[in-house]
């Protein structure tokens, strides 16, 4: 009779079969997201332990201590976090810009007030019918004066459109400038240049500012691409961090704000030189006198070579695309 080897080792299917114990015995087992029982903190205290706690408690969580930093709107505003907020007044619109692959940008100013010829004509019509009713009626006469001058530089919100149109259709083109639409968000030339770039099917960018009173961004914008800032200066910032030119035309306290911290950037050299073109030379000359700037000695003569004039879409752009094929780098290549 043939003995059995107690030292035999034990058969394959053993050896899994231990392997497997082993395993589950290792892995431990998986928490549940949601607790079965309640953590004492989950429980208030009963009533019935002390009939003013719930009083308190809610007094407690009332309380604008309780509440977490990036919830408390009080605090987030308050002057203390200032700092905190110019950093997110920068970095919302630069993730945002970042997500859309925005990079060089085109922008245009101008007066929230020169609308499209087929409204300033209604607002004329409307107000001459007013004054007919009412001959003698100062403000009224006023008012249709401007209204007349206002259809006069109606003509540039089709310039504007034509422009970002331009620039947008240029972008679609193989080897074209990858140059993108940027305005302040709001009506009037902001929104014909946007609407120039929403014909051509591209995208397009507005910064707004929040203002005291209520206002609305302009409908060519792209969703996602308006962005509504607490600070100008952050505003500013984003304006001319990827700013490859600069149009402005007529507008008023903005617009020049806009402008002239522009060019005092661009004059210092505090910012690389860039185009800036002024629309409608006979408005700006007459807002600003530039040679009487000169004359005074507040300027310098080569200051004036910080911009020049045009009156067309085209000549906005062809100004644009020859300063940058003089400067040595074409701006399909920046």
């Amino acid at each position: 009779m043939i003995k059995k080897n107690k030292s035999a080792p034990p058969a394959k299917s053993e050896v899994k079969k231990i392997h497997q114990q082993a395993i589950e015995v290792a892995v431990p087992p998986v928490a549940l997201i949601k607790r079965r029982e309640p953590l004492p903190e989950e429980i208030p205290k009963h009533p019935a332990e002390d009939p003013g706690a719930p009083a308190r408690i809610k007094a407690i969580l009332d309380n604008p201590s309780s509440r977490r930093s990036d919830q408390d709107l009080d605090f987030l505003s308050s002057s203390s976090v200032r700092g905190i907020r110019i950093g997110l007044d920068y970095l919302k619109p630069e993730l945002g810009l970042q997500d859309h692959g925005i990079g060089a940008t085109v922008v245009v100013f101008g007066s929230t007030r020169i609308c499209e010829p087929a409204a300033a004509h209604r607002t004329m019509h409307t107000l001459k019918a007013a004054l007919a009713d009412d001959p003698r009626d100062k403000e009224l006469k006023r008012r249709l004066k401007v209204a007349e001058r206002i259809l006069d530089k109606s003509r540039y919100y089709d310039v504007a459109r034509a422009f970002g149109r331009l620039v947008s259709e240029a972008a679609k083109k193989p080897g074209g400038p990858q140059c993108t639409v940027i305005t302040g968000g709001g009506p009037g030339i902001m929104e014909s240049a946007n609407r120039g770039a929403y014909d051509a099917g591209a995208k397009t960018v507005g910064l707004n500012i929040s203002l005291p009173h209520e206002q609305f961004p302009n409908p060519y914008i792209t969703p996602g691409l308006c962005f509504n800032f607490h600070y100008f200066a952050m505003r500013k910032m984003h304006f001319l961090q990827r700013a490859k030119a600069l149009v402005a035309f007529p507008g008023g306290f903005g617009t020049f704000d806009e402008l002239f911290e522009a060019l005092t950037l661009v004059q210092t050299r505090k910012m690389k030189p860039i185009p800036v073109v002024l629309v409608g030379q006979s408005y700006w000359r007459s807002a600003v006198n530039f040679d009487f700037l000169v004359a005074e000695g507040v300027v310098a003569p080569e200051d004036l070579e910080l911009f020049w004039f045009a009156e067309t879409a085209k000549e906005i752009w062809d100004g644009i695309l020859h300063w940058y094929d003089k400067s040595g780098a074409p701006l399909s290549a920046v």
